[in-house]
């Protein structure tokens, strides 16, 4: 017979699991090792006898044909599910700038500039490798110039130990000011059909949106028909719908007001401690977008078909494979580093004194995983399923790859060496 008292010390109440469940959500090494199982998933997948029963499964079309939202499940994870990713890369791009790293320009300024080399040349690598091949090869231009903050920072959480704290927020930083140009580059140079009256329309229930949580209405029958409205307008206007997930993110208010705040805390005292609604809708909807949206983007977006040696091989020789892997792999640690060494010579642009060279090259090939918007922007100037999006998703996991790889290689050989140091130092003292 089971003693009650051994049995409820064994068990976990509900609220102490859920607590679990929201912790591991919060951690990157987990984040990142769910979005790599996800991957790992679709690739068997797709290169097994279940490739007929998951393309099935991906192509499948739902949604309501009336209103142009017949879409298929492929297209509701990158369309619906990565707004909601996006929502909360907008909440914390907000609180950042308004309240965070990005709000000191003297301290922005180096991982800013970073974040742009990182763009630029992988940008321009590519350019110059797809430009043997024909025009279609140089619309996936952008495809090597993102960064996936959940892989890279689960990455440097691995690798973390001995390095300096500085490293994680300069990639932070760099990672949140990548998204945003991201961002630009989707909306501008990736909309299709441009529908302007669409577009406008939207202001309606994004400005509602506003108003409500402006005044501190955090009502979810209020607020979700509203996002969902925003959302599908913007879908029908040809902007790309994740578009309206950042747009809703950014109206929501940072600093805790009379009216728009929420007590999450309390001092020693009993005393609340009011936040903003942007760390609060952040810490709620992250745990979705880690655990929900990111993760089935990447099993249906991450499902390549390689056709074995000779298909690889067919593969590497297109100019859009070799021009992602080649801007991933060399482009953005090139673009990182080599701003942030030239620029760090200049006064208004300081590196932070804990940090050295070889930390920062084996953090700018951590930056060469592109993953998750990479895959996007393939999905967005190739179209989904076609042979040019096929070759996109085999640069885009090979560059990501490697270029973790060689990151996690120097990162922890460096940390090795930092921690060794370290203990020398403390034995001298001692």
């Amino acid at each position: 017979m089971t003693d009650p008292e051994t049995s409820s010390k064994s068990s976990l109440a509900p609220h102490e699991l859920w607590r679990g469940v929201r912790e591991s959500a919060r951690s990157d090494a987990f984040g990142g090792g769910l979005l790599l199982a996800a991957t790992v998933f679709a690739l068997v997948c797709a290169n097994t006898p279940a490739v007929d029963m998951y393309e099935a499964l991906r192509d499948t079309k739902i949604g309501p044909a009336a209103l142009h939202l017949d879409l298929s499940v492929g297209q509701w994870a990158a369309d619906g599910l990565l707004a909601i990713f996006f929502f909360v890369v907008g909440l914390e791009l907000k609180e950042e700038f308004v309240a965070g790293k990005l709000r000191d320009p003297k301290t922005a300024a180096l991982p800013i500039a970073a974040a742009v080399g990182g763009v630029v040349v992988p940008a321009v690598i590519y350019t110059l490798i797809a430009r043997s091949s024909s025009g279609e090869a140089l619309q996936g231009w952008a495809i090597p110039t993102a960064t996936d903050i959940a892989f890279a920072v689960a990455v440097l959480a691995v690798v973390a130990r001995g390095l300096p704290s500085a490293l994680r927020v300069f990639l932070l930083t760099l990672a949140i000011v990548d998204d945003l140009i991201a961002i630009t580059i989707i909306a501008v140079f990736y909309a299709q059909g441009l529908q302007l009256q669409w577009l406008l329309l939207a202001l309606v229930p994004l400005a509602l949106f506003t108003v409500l949580v402006q005044r501190g209405v955090l009502t979810w029958w209020l607020l979700a028909p509203l996002g969902a409205a925003t959302w599908a307008l913007v879908h029908l206007s040809g902007v790309h719908a994740t578009v309206a997930g950042v747009l809703l993110g950014f109206t929501v208010p940072v600093v805790a007001t009379a009216r728009a705040r929420v007590s999450t805390t309390t001092t020693e005292d009993g005393e609340p401690i009011y936040n903003g609604f942007t760390a609060y809708l952040a810490d709620q909807w992250g745990i979705f977008s880690t655990l929900v949206a990111v993760p089935v983007f990447a099993f249906f977006s991450a499902g390549v078909t390689v056709g074995g040696l000779e298909g690889m091989s067919k593969a590497l020789a297109d100019p859009i494979t070799l021009g992602i892997i080649v801007g991933l792999v060399v482009g953005k640690p090139v673009g990182i580093v080599g701003t942030s060494f030239v620029l760090s010579r200049l006064p208004s642009f300081q590196l932070d004194p804990s940090l050295r060279w070889p930390e920062m090259v084996g953090m700018g090939f951590v930056a060469g995983v592109g993953f998750t918007v990479s895959l996007l922007v393939g999905e967005l100037a190739f179209g989904s399923s076609s042979v040019a999006d096929e070759h996109v998703k085999i640069g885009v996991l090979m560059g990501s790859f490697v270029a973790a790889v060689f990151g996690a290689v120097i990162l922890g050989v460096r940390g090795r060496q930092l921690k060794s140091a370290t203990s020398q130092t403390e034995t001298a003292g001692s």
